[in-house]
């Protein structure tokens, strides 16, 4: 792999295998182990499942366990837990009969340049000054040459259109400022309200939150009032530096009586845009229903930041309320509202619904935009909507809409997801030919996007050509797409060029991540004999940890105390989304690999414990169902066994069973259940258990209590059922 980059074709062969297991999984010195104070238990509490004894008056010994099991691993940075859920809120009505209050309405318009102002005439050698000097210089020497004392003052417009020249400098606008607050006091000039303004306003511009907020306590100090456009500034630049705490803080300053302002609606979507930011959601309805009440109409900005705030929490029905109010108050969406809508619609998983918001859209005659595309392409490719990702396709190549890379890369993903191999390849073929077409040229998103579609439909030698071509060209390939291509390989049984693949990312500087290593773990999954010891050598240079846990799943002599607590530092170590498919690969490892028979089980019991496999176990009143899609074929099975084990102890102890068994294993269309289908229903048909595949839905297998329980009773010593 070193000439282009990898050379292949120079290889050696390959060795025999090795079958011991006992030369694959060293046993790892003892006496070095590490240990982790748990943390105190988390507030949310996970899902019981359905190895828990029945319900009854006294809480069963897993519920008492549950909190004990929750500090067992140390959790990331995450937001606060929310705060009970406030039914939403239905359109507001005001009595007509009554005149509302009248709300601060700021008719902005635009302003001609200060330059080209009129009045700047006699202004523009003291312009031509000013632009001239450095950024961080002194302005008060040209000022008093050009305004002497006591004679010639600057009037208000003076200055007014002085500072409004100075905006996109805020260092040459507080000099100006504090040239023009130094005058004496007999000059009869006085700083009002309006020259602050204008200062906070090139301070917001700059993005300089500190110096606005000092500004701000400066004219309190200095007994300047602060009106309305001083609050809405303030909390608008707070805001567009993210500081969101300050911009709530000087918004319930301004909300006060002493105050003596109202928000306009500049302030209000602001205000609902910091609350959505900082996901209080109570606030942002308690907020829209006072500002509607007293005669606030919201705007397109408004209602953008609802939707948005819905759609990120998931909630359709905040979503309705948006749509219900819109048409309460008679605003129809525009480009933007749209967009907001669209996006939040896909997150809540009603691709249904987008697609008719999309064809409204339409009709109403508003032209989407790249961001509308992408929006919609990512919801159908969601989706797995072929054809209507199909027709969208050519909807955009007859109408010729822009494409900037976002869009392109979106697309080409949606086609990784819905399986248009051609037709990614056809957009992929234009990227790389811009003189032709009007779409950008690829980036290292659309190489790994059309790696990720080789990769789906396991094809290794064009994704490792893609890959190779994407070096050559001098684009510098991410983390993401060495995951890809080291994954596509292992699948394909080419361990080898795996591990030239990442010997080679590691001398360009690659910095593997928890990703990464849980690709690698899969590929040990799928390794035999030294090509074994090859990936965990290559795995050992960045994540020690983890490789002496799988050495020590090979060592019966490891007690179930030791393996625990070496599974609990390389979990607390590893990012929370990772840490189950770790746990699953580490099961598939134990199968794959003839490894003692308990270690799988005993690794599911420890990943249950800390919650990992927390959402398995549906239980409804004439039905019970096991849900394996997030599983690997080795922690499927696992989880399976565990759970004819949990139904054959009830049967034991004469405990009651609903009338129906259901296993879903999803129809192989997600990432983590490709072939799981066919591996459980192979598995079902080597322990001869009564599960057949249902007729009504693809990649579920169903069962009836009166065919499973004879089964439970007749296998309840075999080896293939051990007891809980």
């Amino acid at each position: 792999l070193h000439s282009t980059l990898f050379p292949l074709s120079a290889m050696a062969p390959l060795p025999a295998p090795t079958a011991a297991s006992a030369f694959l999984f060293h046993a790892p010195p003892r006496g070095h182990h590490h240990h982790h104070k748990p943390k105190p238990a988390s507030s949310s509490r996970p899902t019981t499942t359905l190895c828990s004894a029945a319900p009854s008056s006294t809480p069963s010994l897993a519920d008492q366990l549950e909190p004990l099991s929750r500090m067992l691993l140390t959790d990331k940075p995450t937001p606060a837990a929310d705060r009970a859920q406030r039914p939403t809120p239905e359109p507001t009505w005001v009595n007509p009969s009554r005149p509302r209050p009248t709300v601060l309405s700021l008719r902005r318009q635009r302003r001609r340049p200060a330059a080209n102002h009129p009045s700047s005439a006699p202004l523009q050698p003291l312009l031509r000054d000013l632009r001239a000097l450095p950024e961080d210089a002194d302005l008060a020497p040209t000022l008093h040459a050009f305004f002497p004392l006591p004679g010639s003052p600057p009037t208000s417009s003076d200055a007014l259109l002085l500072l409004n020249y100075l905006h996109p400098s805020w260092r040459k606008t507080l000099s100006l400022l504090s040239y023009l607050r130094a005058l004496p006091a007999d000059a009869g000039f006085a700083v009002d309200t309006i020259l602050f303004n204008v200062a906070l306003k090139s301070l917001r511009a700059a993005r300089r939150w500190d110096e606005a907020e000092r500004l701000a306590l400066d004219m309190l100090d200095s007994g300047v009032p602060l009106d309305n456009i001083t609050y809405s500034t303030l909390i608008t630049a707070a805001r567009r530096c993210r500081q969101f705490a300050k911009a709530v803080e000087w918004f319930e300053r301004m909300y006060s009586p002493a105050s003596g302002v109202l928000p306009d609606e500049v302030t209000y979507s602001a205000v609902l845009d910091v609350y959505a930011q900082l996901r209080m959601k109570e606030e942002v309805l308690a907020l829209f229903d006072r500002a509607r009440g007293s005669g606030w109409k919201p705007d397109h900005v408004a209602f953008a930041v609802l939707a948005k705030m819905f759609g990120e929490a998931g909630d359709y029905d905040g979503i309705q309320f948006v749509f219900k109010e819109m048409r309460e108050v008679g605003i129809k969406p525009n480009i933007f509202v749209y967009n907001a809508l669209l996006e939040a619609l896909g997150k809540t998983g009603k691709p249904g619904l987008a697609r008719n918001l999309f064809e409204e859209m339409a009709a109403e005659g508003v032209e989407p935009n790249a961001r509308t595309l992408t929006a919609v392409a990512k919801i159908y490719g969601r989706a797995r909507w072929g054809r209507d990702a199909l027709q969208l396709w050519d909807q955009m190549r007859e109408r010729k809409i822009p494409a900037d890379s976002i869009l392109c890369n979106t697309l080409l993903s949606m086609c990784a997801d819905v399986g248009l191999v051609a037709e990614a390849e056809q957009l992929f073929e234009e990227m790389k030919n811009p003189d032709l077409t009007d779409v950008p040229q690829p980036d290292k998103w659309s190489y790994t996007a059309m790696i990720n579609i080789y990769g789906s439909i396991k094809d290794a030698d064009r994704a490792l050509q893609l890959f190779v071509e994407m070096l050559q060209s001098g684009i510098e390939a991410n983390i993401m797409s060495y995951t890809i291509v080291i994954q596509c390989l292992g699948k394909a049984n080419r361990i080898r060029d795996a591990v030239e693949v990442l010997e080679a990312g590691l001398e360009r500087g690659l910095k593997p991540d928890d990703r990464l290593c849980g690709c690698l773990l899969s590929v040990v999954a799928l390794s035999t004999g030294e090509e074994t010891e090859l990936v965990l050598g290559c795995l050992e240079k960045f994540n020690g940890n983890l490789v002496k846990l799988i050495r020590m799943l090979g060592d019966n002599q490891v007690g179930t105390d030791e393996l625990k607590d070496q599974l609990k530092a390389v979990l607390n170590a590893a990012e929370t989304e990772v840490r189950r498919p770790y746990c699953n690969c580490l099961i598939d490892i134990c199968q794959n690999h003839g490894l003692p028979a308990r270690r799988p089980r005993e690794l599911f019991r420890f990943a249950q414990g800390y919650g990992l496999y927390s959402k398995l176990h549906i239980r409804k009143d004439d039905e019970w169902l096991l849900d394996l899609r997030s599983l690997s074929v080795g922690a499927a099975k696992t989880a399976f066994d565990d759970w004819m084990a949990a139904l054959s102890e009830r049967v034991t102890q004469g405990q009651p069973l609903p009338q129906s068994f259901n296993v879903f294993t999803g129809s192989s269309t997600h990432k983590f259940a490709q072939g799981l289908a066919s591996a459980f229903a192979a598995h079902l048909e080597e322990a001869a258990v009564p599960f057949r595949p249902s007729e009504s839905q693809v990649g579920s297998f169903v069962s009836s209590r009166v065919e499973l329980v004879p089964w439970l009773q007749t296998s309840s010593s075999s080896s293939r059922v051990v007891a809980g």
